[in-house]
């Protein structure tokens, strides 16, 4: 599903950036450029894999593997609908915020075993950049957890439903003025621009992927859009309202309850899943559009950015949210 997204988003981001840019994009292979993506995957599996000689070998190979990994493993705590709620577990959040920051080590290890100075400098930059967005996304995410007074992604779902006016950003009018925290520092955390100061490519060629071709290439590039998935899912979750529609009906999946047996059960996971991966896509196109709108920020700038002012902010909205919840909540 990851690869088939990847395949998809490459191809629709690659549009965004041509209409952004007054261009067509990709025209030549398959219906309007439709088979582009496919052929430059195909290209990449063809390549040769070149090992670079001054490389510490192991570790310059076993990075993107460390880097995917780490990013797959994180959607395992992912409920998707009411009854499929994957490796359902009370520390949920806690685990998929463990395993995307332990992506940052492989990018860490990546630009270090490359021996390559413009990827050395990338992986710093990725170590110290992480140190600074973790704190307002962790924080920013706490503002929930206080709200739900969980860390199972399950329980946190299920309490935002049936209707619109039952999704946290609604029930608790504070976590409307998080989320654009939270989704700041999610881009950060996926290393998009205007935040991608890790690859950078006018600056630091391609940061700490310089050295790498081919599939493993590849495998960074998979890891890139898949965790660019992970973290709009986790806004919908923590924010929007998971996978409850937002229409006023019986119970989370209201299509079945219009059926009965087997169909029924199906058409609500269908339904609930339907607006979940909806929710997620929507905040994955504002990433795409950000990304061909706005300049790449500085280093020292992005520092300022979430020491400054994020981290004070969201402090702040975090003693409205408990005050909200101590006036208002049960």
């Amino acid at each position: 599903m990851l690869l088939l997204f990847s395949l998809v988003a490459v191809y629709t981001e690659r549009k965004v950036a041509a209409f952004v840019q007054d261009r067509i994009g990709p025209m030549e292979v398959g219906y309007q450029g439709l088979l582009q993506t496919v052929a430059d995957l195909l290209k990449l599996l063809q390549k040769e894999a070149i090992v670079p000689a001054a490389a510490d070998k192991v570790l310059f190979v076993w990075a993107p593997v460390w880097m995917l990994t780490t990013v797959l493993a994180a959607f395992a705590v992912l409920p998707v609908t009411n009854a499929w709620a994957g490796a359902g577990t009370a520390a949920g959040v806690l685990y998929l915020l463990t395993f995307t920051s332990l992506k940052t080590l492989g990018i860490v290890v990546a630009g270090w075993a490359s021996n390559n100075k413009y990827a050395r400098l990338g992986s710093m930059r990725a170590a110290t950049q992480m140190v600074a967005y973790e704190i307002p996304l962790g924080l920013s995410i706490l503002c929930v957890i206080v709200v739900c007074q969980t860390l199972d992604l399950q329980i946190i779902s299920a309490q935002q439903g049936p209707g619109l006016w039952a999704w946290n950003v609604f029930r608790v009018p504070p976590l409307l003025l998080v989320y654009p925290i939270f989704f700041i520092a999610a881009l950060a955390a996926c290393q998009r621009a205007p935040f991608d100061l890790a690859e950078s490519e006018s600056e630091l060629i391609g940061g700490y992927h310089t050295e790498y071709g081919g599939i493993r290439w590849a495998w960074i590039m998979l890891t890139e859009y898949s965790m660019v998935l992970l973290m709009s899912l986790l806004g919908a979750i923590l924010f929007w309202g998971s996978w409850n529609t937002p229409f006023f009906d019986v119970g989370p999946c209201p299509l079945g309850t219009w059926t009965s047996g087997a169909a029924g059960t199906l058409a609500g996971h269908l339904w609930a899943g339907f607006w979940l991966l909806s929710k997620a896509l929507i905040t994955v196109a504002i990433k795409m559009w950000i990304r061909w709108t706005f300049p790449r920020i500085q280093f020292d700038q992005l520092m300022c950015l979430c020491w400054q002012y994020l981290t004070p902010a969201v402090l702040t909205l975090l003693l409205l949210v408990l005050g909200w919840c101590a006036w208002r909540l049960p």
